[in-house]
C-alpha cells in the first residue's frame, strides 16, 4: 500500500468543540428508532397506493423502460467520462483543473476497488462511489442538528446517500432530489405523506422517485435547510471537494439560488468513507462554480471544516458550454427567463464533447473569474 496515499487518507480525530453538533450513533447498518425520530407518525400505513394520491405508478408508469434508459444513459455517460479523463491528462499541464482533479479522482476509485472498500453498484469509477459502512456515515450525518432541525432536506440521488434519503423520510421530513441527470425535468420533492410503509424504502430509489416524487419547477416556493451532497473526494481541513467530474452538483446548487430556496448560510454536508479524505486538493485552483461543504460525515467521525471557501451565487453561464445547454431543459428555461426579465442575453461558455443527453461538464474558470 501506497505510504503518501495512507498520509493522505488516514483518519481525522474529531475536536472536543465538534461534539456539541454531534450524537454517538448506533450500529452500523441499524436507524435509530425512538431516539430522533418517531418513524411511523410520519407515514400512512394503509395499503392503499400513496394514501390515494395520484402518481406516475397510477398513470401506468412503465418501472422496466425507465430502469433501462436510466442504465443506458448513465452507461453511456461513465464511458464518456473515462474518454474525458484521459483525454483531459494526456500531456496536460499540472494547473490544468481537468487534469490534476482526474488523478485525484482515478487515485480514490483505484483505492476503494482494491481495498474492497467499494460497494456495489461496481466498479466505482466514474461514480460517486458507494463505500463499505455507508449507512453508518448516514447515521452519523442524520444525528447532526443541522438535520434535526431542518424540514426539507435536498439530497443527491447517489448510491452512497441512499440511507440518508430514507432516515430524511423516515424523520417525515420533505425529501428534494433531482430527477436523474436533469434529463427529465429539475427536481422532485417526495414527502412521507406520501407513501406507505411498503413504498417508503422504493421512495429512496430512482425508480421510486419517478414514482411518487412531485415534479417542481423554478417558480416553486421552497426553503432548502440542509444539502446534501456526494463527493469522490473531500479536504477535511478546508472544505474542498471533488465530485464525479459531471458537474451536476453545481448546476444543482446554482439553480436553487436562483430560486432563494438557498443561501450562503444553507450548510452543506457530504458522507464519505474516511479513505475518501485528502489534503491534496489546492483551493487556489478551484473553479468559481466549485460547491465547498462544511460538515464531513465518514463512518468513524464527524468533522466540521470550517470553510472559508465562497459559495457559488448562482450559474456561471460563461462556463456552460452549448452542448449541455441545449440538452438539459431546465438550464434553456432558466436562461430564458433571465434573459427576458433583464433584457440583454446571457453569455455562453466554449463549445466541447460532453456526455450523452445529460451531459455534465463545466469549462474551467478560476474561482477569482468575474460572476454573472
Amino acid at each position: 500500500m501506497d505510504s503518501s496515499f495512507l498520509q493522505l487518507s488516514r483518519p481525522l480525530s474529531v475536536k472536543s468543540t465538534f461534539l456539541n453538533a454531534i450524537r454517538k450513533t448506533s450500529s452500523i447498518y441499524s436507524i435509530p428508532v425512538g431516539r430522533n425520530f418517531q418513524f411511523q407518525r410520519h407515514f400512512k400505513l394503509e395499503s392503499s397506493k400513496n394514501g390515494g394520491r395520484k402518481t406516475q405508478r397510477d398513470s401506468a408508469f412503465d418501472e422496466a423502460a425507465f430502469e433501462a434508459e436510466r442504465s443506458r444513459l448513465d452507461a453511456l455517460a461513465m464511458k464518456s467520462m473515462a474518454e474525458a479523463s484521459v483525454r483531459d491528462t494526456e500531456g496536460a499541464l499540472d494547473d490544468d483543473p481537468k487534469a490534476w482533479k482526474w488523478v485525484i479522482r482515478k487515485r480514490i476509485w483505484d483505492f476503494m476497488e482494491s481495498q474492497n472498500i467499494a460497494a456495489n453498484p461496481r466498479p466505482v469509477h466514474h461514480r460517486i462511489p458507494n463505500f463499505v459502512g455507508a449507512m453508518e456515515a448516514a447515521n452519523r450525518l442524520c444525528d447532526l442538528e443541522v438535520f434535526r432541525d431542518s424540514q426539507c432536506v435536498k439530497v443527491n440521488p447517489d448510491s452512497p446517500q441512499k440511507g440518508v434519503r430514507l432516515l430524511t423520510l423516515m424523520g417525515g421530513k420533505k425529501l428534494l432530489t433531482p430527477q436523474p441527470r436533469l434529463r427529465t425535468g429539475f427536481f422532485s420533492i417526495v414527502e412521507s405523506g406520501m407513501l406507505t410503509s411498503a413504498t417508503i424504502k422504493e421512495a429512496c430509489t430512482s425508480v421510486g422517485v419517478a414514482k411518487y416524487g412531485k415534479p417542481i419547477g423554478l417558480d416553486e416556493k421552497i426553503k432548502v435547510d440542509l444539502i446534501v451532497i456526494g463527493s469522490v473526494a473531500v479536504d477535511p481541513r478546508t472544505g474542498a471537494r471533488l465530485g464525479k467530474g459531471e458537474g451536476f452538483a453545481e448546476l444543482e446548487y446554482g439553480m436553487l439560488r436562483y430560486m432563494g430556496a438557498i443561501d450562503d448560510s444553507t450548510p452543506i454536508v457530504t458522507s464519505v468513507h474516511d479513505c475518501q479524505l485528502v489534503d491534496d486538493i489546492p483551493v487556489e485552483k478551484l473553479l468559481v462554480h466549485d460547491v465547498p461543504v462544511d460538515i464531513v460525515c465518514t463512518p468513524t467521525q464527524v468533522i466540521l471544516t470550517n470553510t472559508k471557501i465562497p459559495k457559488p451565487q448562482g450559474i456561471y453561464w460563461d462556463m456552460l458550454s452549448p452542448e449541455k445547454l441545449s440538452q438539459v431543459r431546465i438550464l434553456r428555461e432558466l436562461k430564458r427567463r433571465i434573459e427576458r426579465e433583464t433584457g440583454k442575453p446571457l453569455p455562453c461558455g466554449p463549445s466541447e464533447k460532453l456526455p450523452p443527453t445529460a451531459q455534465r461538464s463545466s469549462k474551467p474558470g478560476r474561482r477569482a473569474s468575474s460572476k454573472n
